[in-house]
Order: structure tokens, then C-alpha cells, then sequence
């Protein structure tokens, strides 16, 4: 009787995508450290990604530019571009899929090939080799690195692939010498997929700080502190999960685009939030644009000044990429769920479209859809776009947005996932 085989799936991920290939674009910019953040003369722009220079003096993705700079004072930012990552990311599958058509993106810049079936003089190919032949071609044909986890599942390649960077592979096996509890257990249960910084403080909490204790809790206690997802992560701890890498070709290579920011006052009526929030939307909008995708769901999330954050989301029967009509849904979910007569003004806004579709997609029209105005929205966005794209973000901004002075150069800067 013949056994089954055991699948080989990588995880593949883009070592510090964004600033890489601005490094690359830009050549000046090797040996120094780089961070792809919003307009270098703001102070409100965040930090997008950083290389292994500017990481190495602690700064990180998502804080403001001016704390970054305060621990590398000689930090370089540069304004992103989104196409070009697109373009280096499909560029990067398409090699991917000259060893399998099974491929799973997980953002712009990681995927999962599951390799299982390629056959190299006569067997089965050996994962290491391949994922070391795709370092070397990502490497002279993009010139940029990539890191590649070699595991029996997803989740445990996933974990490979971030156990050694950059340019690196690493192998999880399911038995022998470096069977994969030699290697995974021992690991901070803060690296396994899924588990978030509340998560893994519910973990701490009650004694289990490593893979290794998450996998030998009992299912029932995980299931007690967790709901059904402990039963998920003591599945993934130990090795057991069997879920396949996906090959649907319409799949996004971004998830969702969010933007936020935390006032530089308290925000204290319906028209400073109304600010705000158009402020926001336009440059969502503009990064949805950018990546020719449309969403299909809005959300927002409100942080008054005592820290409470108040959330809702909205689904759409429409995608949408128009920053008018993704500020309103914005406001309108806003305003049924905050409540100003408990008297505690606003800190924190963000905003965050998901359900992505490429706009090349079919998608189902409503009967009651203007043709002619959403076309000449279209060319207004086109036309805003292109402005931007020659004289930066700020040549074209929304007469609300700059009606606060201190809310004026606000531009943001819209992040992917």
C-alpha cells in the first residue's frame, strides 16, 4: 500500500519589501538607513517599512516620523510606490509559478507555494533546494531578498520563513533531527500565526510563554480562556494543521487599507470629526486607487480621551474607491456610535476599507447607479491623481480639510495588510 506523501509547502516573504526596492529605484540610498514614510517636512506621517539599518536602531513600522528620527537622527525617509511594489510582487509570483500554479498570497509581499508533486530527476524536488534556487533567481532577476520558510503545513513555513532574516532559508520538519519541536517549541508563543499582542498576553497571564506549553495545555483550558479559536491554536502549536494553499487567482494582493491619526487637539463637535475623516478617506482613496482595487467594506474606530475606543463597520453592495462617498459611510457609522453627551471630547480616529476587488473584476451593478456621474468622478479622481502623482499629495486638498489651520498639512499616509 502506498504511503501518502507529505506535502513541502514555503512560505516566501520579501525581505523588508517597500524600502528594499526603494534602495534598489534609488542606488544613493544603500549603506544608509531608510524608511518609506508619509512627507518628510511633516510631522504627521507614520512609518511604513524601515531596512535592516533602521531597524537595527529600533525604529519601527507605524510610529511617527518624529520619534523615529529621535532614535536615528540620520534616518532617510522616502515617499512609497505602491507600483512599483505591485509590479516587483507580481514579478516575484510569476517566478514563483514556474515550480507550481498553487500559490497563496498573504499581502504584497509574502506567499505560500505548496511545491508538493514537483518532481526533479525523477522524484520528488527537496524543498531546501528549491526554496534556495528561488532566493538566488528573486535576488538577480528583482535584486532584492527574500526569506522562505520549508515546512510540511502553512503555518509552520510561515514561522520558517521569519526565524532567519534576511535572505535566508529555514526547514521545519515533521520528524528526524530537526524534527520540528526542537526548533518550534522552544520559540515565544508571540511568533505563531494568529497569535496578536491580546492573545498572547492572555497566554502570559496564565503561565504559557513559549509554542512548546501552548501545544501541551489541554484543549478544554485554551478552549475556556479562548472560545473555539484556542482549539486553533493548539491544532497550529502542535503541528497539525492541514488547511491547503489556496489558488484562487482573483485573490487581492492587499487585504485592507487603513489610515489613522491622533489629533493634535481634542476633537469636540461633528465638524472636527468631519474633518478628520475626509482628511482620512482622501487618502485611502487615493492608495485604493493606486493599487486599482475598490473595497466592499468601511469601518471605523473612535478613541475618545479616557482611551475607550468605539467600532463599526459597514458592508457595501457596491466597491467603492471615492473618498466622498467613503468619508460619509464613515460618518454615518460614527454618528451611531458615538455618543458626545457623555461629555469626553475625541483623541483618535481611524478608518479601514476591506473585501478589496481589483477593478478589472465583474462585479454586480445596482439598477439605481448613475452611469454618467460615477464617470465623471472617475475622471475627476484620474485628474486629482495625476496632480499629486506630478506636484505631491498636498497640490489638491478638500476646502474642510484646510479649514482648521492646525489640520492643514495634514496629509496621512494610507497603510496596506
Amino acid at each position: 500500500m502506498e504511503t501518502k506523501k507529505e506535502r513541502v509547502i514555503l512560505h516566501i516573504d520579501m525581505n523588508n519589501c517597500y524600502a528594499s526596492i526603494e534602495c534598489k529605484l534609488n542606488p544613493e540610498l544603500n549603506g544608509k538607513c531608510v524608511a518609506v514614510a508619509g512627507n518628510q517636512e511633516e510631522r504627521h506621517g507614520i512609518i511604513l517599512a524601515k531596512n535592516e539599518l533602521a531597524k537595527s536602531y529600533g525604529v519601527k513600522t507605524g510610529e511617527p516620523i518624529w520619534q523615529a528620527k529621535k532614535k536615528c537622527p540620520e534616518l532617510i525617509t522616502v515617499p512609497p510606490h505602491y507600483e512599483e511594489y505591485l509590479k516587483h510582487s507580481k514579478a516575484a509570483r510569476k517566478i514563483y509559478s514556474d515550480y507550481t500554479d498553487k500559490i497563496e498570497p498573504f499581502g504584497i509581499d509574502e506567499c505560500w507555494i505548496d511545491i508538493t508533486g514537483y518532481w526533479r530527476n525523477g522524484k520528488q524536488a527537496d524543498g531546501k533546494v528549491i526554496a534556495d534556487e528561488i532566493r538566488e533567481r528573486v535576488k538577480s532577476e528583482l535584486g532584492i531578498t527574500v526569506s522562505i520558510g520549508v515546512s510540511y503545513n502553512k503555518i509552520f513555513a510561515k514561522l520558517g520563513s521569519d526565524i532567519k532574516k534576511p535572505d535566508a532559508t529555514t526547514v521545519i520538519a515533521s520528524q528526524g533531527k530537526d524534527c520540528f519541536k526542537d526548533k518550534v517549541f522552544p520559540l515565544d508563543v508571540g511568533e505563531l500565526l494568529y497569535v496578536g499582542k491580546a492573545t498572547k498576553k492572555k497566554l502570559n497571564q496564565r503561565g504559557i510563554f513559549t509554542i512548546g506549553e501552548l501545544a501541551q495545555t489541554p484543549i478544554s483550558k485554551l478552549q475556556s480562556w479562548l472560545g473555539k479559536w484556542g482549539q486553533y491554536l493548539w491544532v497550529y502549536a502542535n503541528g497539525l494543521d492541514i488547511s491547503p494553499v489556496e489558488t484562487d487567482g482573483n485573490k487581492p494582493l492587499v487585504k485592507s487599507v487603513s489610515n489613522g491619526t491622533t489629533s493634535y487637539r481634542d476633537l469636540e463637535n461633528d465638524n472636527d470629526v468631519k474633518i478628520i475623516t475626509f482628511a482620512l478617506a482622501e487618502s485611502i482613496a487615493s492608495r485604493l486607487r493606486a493599487i486599482h482595487s475598490k473595497c466592499k467594506a468601511v469601518s471605523i474606530s473612535v478613541k475618545n480621551n479616557k482611551m475607550y475606543t468605539y467600532s463599526r463597520q459597514k458592508q457595501l453592495h457596491i466597491p467603492i474607491d471615492d473618498a466622498y462617498e467613503i468619508a460619509n459611510i464613515a460618518l454615518s457609522l460614527y454618528k451611531e456610535s458615538y455618543n458626545w453627551a457623555a461629555g469626553n471630547p475625541i483623541r483618535a480616529i481611524s478608518i479601514c476599507v476591506s473585501e478589496l476587488n481589483d477593478i478589472y473584476s465583474d462585479y454586480q451593478t445596482s439598477i439605481f447607479e448613475n452611469s454618467n456621474e460615477n464617470k465623471k468622478h472617475e475622471n475627476l479622481n484620474k485628474t486629482i491623481d495625476r496632480l499629486r502623482d506630478k506636484y505631491g499629495y498636498t497640490c489638491v486638498r478638500r476646502a474642510i480639510v484646510i479649514s482648521d489651520s492646525g489640520f492643514a498639512n495634514f496629509s496621512g499616509i494610507a497603510t496596506r495588510s
